[in-house]
């Protein structure tokens, strides 16, 4: 596998706030082959361009097509991803040897609608939902595991939710935000059940969960028969806050974004509707677009006089500022159990 061009990737990486700058920096730059290769493994088409390194014309943000696309691809940003991810499974593994297998409960009545819970040995103890990523069409709560040691050896239950992939939703987003939502409520009505105390309910999320978790923090809680403070904050990284970019992007190859799913599952849009603080991490590895969908938010959460906390990781890119969720001295956990008030163990 070819790495992408330096020059590009770093014009593009280094880019904050500067989007036509951006796009000046990387003209005449040579296109990622990785990005190409990934799509094709992903088996969406590659954005295609006339000349090698020639751009096209600006799509979004000062960004061609194939920029924007590369944006939304991590693939290019993060070429030790494979290792991260084999690392973050053997968390997992560790995780389910060393605290048991979890308890598995369901929210729902389809088949995928469970939870895994891991329980501290702590009595009405807090708890830590998190809500994984996966470009909204992969992954399971068996493979995000790996923070459950961190949260549980400080003194909370941490419980990894499962829902459909988009490719099981027709291409629609609500589905999936719905399934959320509901995990939510009933973590809240049944936390006394396994030990929880649903008045320390805390929700984090990686990526597309991140997403996910951004749309549950502009949940009325109160149409779920919960309080309007059910969730008392939220630990989001690498995420993506306003659709307009995605919807954009390759993306749209398999998400079948509508005006609607765009305005309405665009948290940044509904900021009056946010009520617990939030917790904003990306790192200066992340790609182009999901640095300025985390600083943009964190500036428009704040400009509207809500509680929020932008964390600039440095160092990190898409997968290992995810894994240091399993680290309580790492910027995910370290957020995650400060803003529980629990001591690091």
């Amino acid at each position: 596998m070819t790495a992408p061009d330096t020059r590009r990737r770093l014009a593009l990486g280094t880019m904050l706030g500067a989007p036509i700058a951006l796009a000046a920096s990387a003209a005449a730059l040579p296109a990622s082959a990785l990005a190409a290769e990934a799509a094709e493994a992903a088996g969406t088409p590659a954005a295609k361009t006339a000349v090698p390194g020639a751009r096209g014309p600006e799509v979004y943000m000062g960004l061609d097509q194939r920029e924007l696309d590369d944006a939304y691809d991590q693939r290019v940003w993060a070429p030790n991803r494979d290792i991260v991810t084999q690392r973050m499974n053997n968390t997992c593994d560790d995780a389910r040897a060393r605290l048991g297998e979890p308890l598995r409960r369901a929210y729902g009545d389809k088949p995928v609608e469970g939870l895994d819970i891991f329980r501290t040995d702590r009595p009405n103890a807090p708890i830590q939902i998190y809500i994984h990523g996966g470009a909204w069409r992969s992954n399971t709560a068996r493979d995000h595991a790996y923070p459950a040691e961190t949260v549980v050896r400080a003194g909370a239950h941490f419980i990894a939710i499962d829902f459909d992939n988009v490719n099981g939703t027709d291409g629609s987003l609500f589905p999936m935000v719905d399934q959320v939502r509901r995990a939510i409520a009933w973590t809240w009505r049944n936390a006394k059940s396994f030990g929880g105390d649903p008045q320390r309910l805390y929700v984090s999320g990686r990526s597309s969960g991140s997403h996910l978790g951004a749309c549950a923090a502009i949940t009325d809680w109160k149409a779920f028969g919960l309080p309007a403070d059910a969730v008392k904050g939220y630990v989001l990284q690498s995420g993506m806050y306003d659709l307009r970019g995605p919807r954009l992007s390759r993306r749209s190859s398999y998400v079948k974004f509508t005006d609607e799913m765009e305005h309405e599952l665009s948290p940044q849009r509904h900021l009056a509707r946010i009520g617990a603080p939030l917790v904003l991490l990306w790192g200066s590895n992340d790609s182009p677009e999901f640095q300025r969908q985390g600083r943009d938010f964190t500036a428009a959460v704040r400009t509207a006089g809500r509680p929020v906390q932008g964390i600039f990781a440095q160092g990190y890119n898409h997968y290992e500022i995810a894994e240091s969720f399993a680290n309580p001295y790492g910027p995910v956990g370290r957020a995650a159990l400060e803003q529980m008030k629990l001591a690091r163990a």
